[in-house]
């Protein structure tokens, strides 16, 4: 695809859009893997790091999942107000990601090495020095993930490419998440999840997928980390555009009911979704109650993958004609619906029978298969359930942008940064959440270490993984399906908020003011028809 930058009025053909070169769509979610590698380490792992290894107690190991992950809520809006500050030859986006990961680099190598070498008698030490540690490493996390929601502003506009970041960011997670997630199930199942020789393998892995995905990351924004694909150009209402106060920050925040409604549709799924696959969740339902961790849990995750190709490829042809909401709200009924099986499964489970368990094969007296009926069932509803979920997941990135877009149409302003981090504060406030939230339920049924694959089964356990895994996620997507209901951003609405977007940024860079755009240019019909793309 070309890499078209808009003429000023009057220079002949222009166009309302901004497209990305191919290899740039795929190249930069790969900033959002980068980062998921370390999501999937410090919402699953760490506090199996600071209870089995360090030897601090469950109830600080999992609230301080919760506590670290709200301070970087806090951490979001001042990064994204120096991003919207910010011009240098390196770019706007560039400098953050590479800082973001150099920092998770240094505090992964203190909080996961350093922390062991502190005598085991210094108990207080080894608490001061695992928090200082953890924040620091989530400043890093903010800093680098902060540049994906913003970043993609200056990508591309084009509503027919936008969505495809959805796609590629799944491909990018894969590679990050998802080879994180498989190697760690692997291995901590056979050595343990809370051992030093676990972190010895996952550490190391953790920080040169990381810092390879985001080389790639910076490749694919380079081209277009560049001042005339900021915003309209000109001068802002204030001035200067680089100078938004905090007072303006507020006003966008009250202002922009579509970034509020896509707030509260994606922090309860985010919330929703790190519960259900959480580690600890994951080792209840195919360990304590089906007995097998090992030939379920990696071939469930799989298939998983494999279920949501399908709709994927849908999605973005749905996306591209209807808009991303369409397919949302689609997908997110379709995934509600199929839960209702799950559950009905899981309520009909009977470890007296067989007949009514998980079970794919045996090694027992040589490999042979053992699928039956119900698992075949619970592949089919879960698989389908799970896939129509997943490939919406991280559909609010994109959305992210068209919210940014509308808010320059809106009033103006090109502030990205602050309108992706804005987002992030509520999302991770509320996911921030899961872990405690999973670490109370476990001291509901009597657990006081984190459950591992030698933890047997206790009463109460199934309908505490039923809740976890299938309630809370289906609450969840009741919610989705309630904000989206008002939200306005349509595949239409997006291709006039563009045209009347390009129009103004012509006119401006031919002398116009920001404010005589704004008042001249507001609808569709009102823009030249070589800006109706």
């Amino acid at each position: 695809m070309a890499d078209t930058a808009q003429k000023p009025a009057g220079e002949g053909a222009s166009t309302s859009l901004n497209q990305a070169k191919m290899y740039q769509l795929v190249l930069f979610p790969f900033n959002n893997g980068a980062t998921n590698v370390y999501y999937v380490l410090l919402m699953n792992y760490i506090a199996y790091y600071a209870n089995g290894v360090l030897g601090l107690v469950l109830a600080f190991a999992t609230t301080m999942v919760t506590v670290t992950r709200a301070l970087d809520a806090f951490i979001d809006p001042v990064v994204g107000m120096l991003i919207d500050r910010t011009e240098t030859k390196f770019g706007k986006f560039r400098p953050f990601m590479v800082l973001g990961n150099v920092v998770m680099i240094v505090s992964s190598l203190l909080l996961f090495y350093g922390t062991r070498l502190i005598p085991e008698d210094a108990t207080a030490v080894k608490y001061v020095a695992y928090t200082v540690f953890y924040i620091l490493l989530m400043v890093g996390y903010s800093i680098q993930t902060s540049c994906t929601r913003s970043g993609q502003t200056c990508l591309t506009n084009d509503p027919k490419q936008r969505p495809t970041f959805t796609l590629f960011n799944t491909i990018a997670s894969l590679v990050g998440m998802g080879v994180t997630m498989a190697v760690a199930s692997i291995v901590g199942g056979n050595v343990g999840f809370g051992t030093e020789a676990f972190f010895n393998f996952l550490i190391p892995l953790v920080i040169v997928l990381s810092a390879a995905l985001t080389a790639l990351a910076v490749i694919g924004i380079a081209g277009k980390d560049k001042k005339e694909y900021w915003g309209l150009g000109g001068e802002s209402k204030e001035g200067d555009e680089n100078k938004l106060t905090l007072k303006d920050y507020v006003q966008i925040f009250k202002s922009n009911k579509e970034l509020q409604r896509l707030m509260v549709a994606a922090s309860g799924t985010k919330f929703a979704f790190a519960v259900a696959t959480n580690t600890s969740v994951g080792v209840l339902l195919y360990s304590c109650m089906m007995g097998n961790y090992n030939g379920l849990y990696l071939p469930m995750y799989v298939m998983g993958y494999v279920f949501s190709a399908p709709f994927f490829l849908g999605g973005l042809r749905m996306s591209q004609k209807h808009g991303q909401k369409k397919t949302l709200v689609t997908f997110t009924t379709l995934a509600l619906a199929l839960y209702v099986g799950v559950v009905a499964l899981l309520a009909m489970w009977n470890p007296g029978n067989p007949a009514f368990c998980l079970s794919i094969f045996s090694t027992e007296g040589g490999f042979h298969l053992t699928l039956n009926a119900y698992t075949i069932i619970f592949i089919a509803l879960y698989g389908l359930g799970y896939g129509a979920y997943y490939s919406t997941a991280d559909m609010a990135i994109p959305m992210i942008a068209d919210c940014s877009d509308y808010e320059m149409y809106r009033s103006g302003n090109y502030a990205p940064g602050v309108i992706g981090t804005l987002f992030s504060f509520v999302d991770k406030l509320v996911s921030s959440l899961s872990t405690t939230v999973v670490g109370i339920a476990l001291l509901a049924v009597g657990l006081t270490q984190l459950p591992d694959t030698t933890t047997p089964y206790a009463d109460g356990m199934n309908w505490l993984t039923i809740v976890l895994f299938c309630v809370i996620p289906m609450i969840a997507w009741v919610l989705t399906l309630l904000a989206m209901k008002g939200y306005t951003l349509t595949g239409e609405r997006m291709k006039e908020i563009q045209a009347v977007n390009a129009c103004r940024k012509d006119a401006i860079s031919a002398g116009m003011t920001v404010d005589e755009a704004l008042g001249k240019w507001q609808t569709m019909d009102q823009v030249p028809e070589k800006y109706r793309a």
